[in-house]
C-alpha cells in the first residue's frame, strides 16, 4: 500500500459544490492527493482535470488552487466539500466538564461513540480499537503520517459513512484510524467545519451549515 506523507492542519476553506464531492487529504509541490465522490484516494498533477468543469491549477505543502466551474477557491488538507443534495438543519449544545472540556454523545455508522471536541485536529480521528468496534476496516484505507507531539505517527485515512451528535448528521465525513496512544474518539473539524459553532461560557452550540 502506497504510503502517503501529510502535514495536519487545523484551518480551512470551504468552497461550495455541484455535483462533485471533493475531499483534499494530501499536498505536495505540483500534486494533491484528492478523494472523488467518496472513491479512494488519488494523486492529480497541476493541470489534470478532476472531474468535468473541475481542475487543479496549483498545489504546494500548504494549499491547492482548484478552478471550480471557472471559480478559483484555495483549499487546504482536511476540507470536505458535500454534493449539492445534501440538505437539511440541525444543532447540539454541548456543555464544559470540569476540566473544560466538551464531550458529545453520538453515532458513528450506526454505532454509539463518546468523543472529546478537539478544534486542533483536522479530522475526526479514532483508535483503532473504536474503529473496530464500529465495523470500520480502517486498514483498507490510504495509509499517512500524521504530525503530533510526539512526532510523526502513522494512521489511516477513511471515509465515515455518518457521523450524528445531537440531531446533526453528517455524511461522507473525512476521518482518521490511529493503532495505539489515541485514549478517545476526537471530533476534529472534518466534522466542525461543516458547522456553525458558538461558545459562550461553559456552553458550545454547533449548528449544521451542509
Amino acid at each position: 500500500m502506497r504510503r502517503i506523507l501529510f502535514v495536519v492542519l487545523t484551518f480551512f476553506c470551504t468552497f461550495a459544490a455541484q455535483a462533485t464531492d471533493v475531499s483534499v487529504v494530501g499536498l505536495f509541490p505540483g500534486k494533491a492527493l484528492l478523494v472523488i465522490d467518496g472513491g479512494n484516494p488519488r494523486t492529480y498533477s497541476v493541470g489534470a482535470t478532476i472531474a468535468p468543469g473541475v481542475k487543479l491549477v496549483a498545489s504546494n505543502s500548504a494549499s491547492v488552487i482548484i478552478d471550480f466551474n471557472g471559480k478559483r477557491e484555495e483549499l487546504a488538507i482536511g476540507q470536505h466539500v458535500g454534493s449539492a443534495g445534501d440538505a437539511g438543519g440541525g444543532s447540539v449544545t454541548l456543555h464544559a466538564d470540569r476540566r473544560g472540556h466538551f464531550i458529545a454523545e453520538g453515532q458513528i455508522n450506526g454505532g454509539m461513540v463518546r468523543m472529546l471536541v478537539d478544534t486542533g485536529a483536522s479530522l475526526i480521528s479514532l483508535p483503532s480499537h473504536d474503529a473496530i468496534r464500529l465495523g470500520i476496516d480502517y486498514r483498507q484505507g490510504q495509509v499517512g503520517y500524521s504530525n503530533t507531539a510526539n512526532g510523526m505517527k502513522q494512521v489511516y485515512l477513511v471515509r465515515l459513512d455518518t457521523v450524528k451528535v445531537g440531531s446533526i448528521v453528517l455524511h461522507q465525513v473525512d476521518a482518521s484510524v490511529s493503532e495505539g496512544g489515541l485514549p478517545i474518539i476526537l471530533l476534529g473539524m472534518s466534522f466542525l467545519n461543516r458547522t456553525e459553532m458558538q461558545r459562550s461560557g461553559d456552553k458550545m452550540t454547533l449548528k449544521k451549515l451542509y
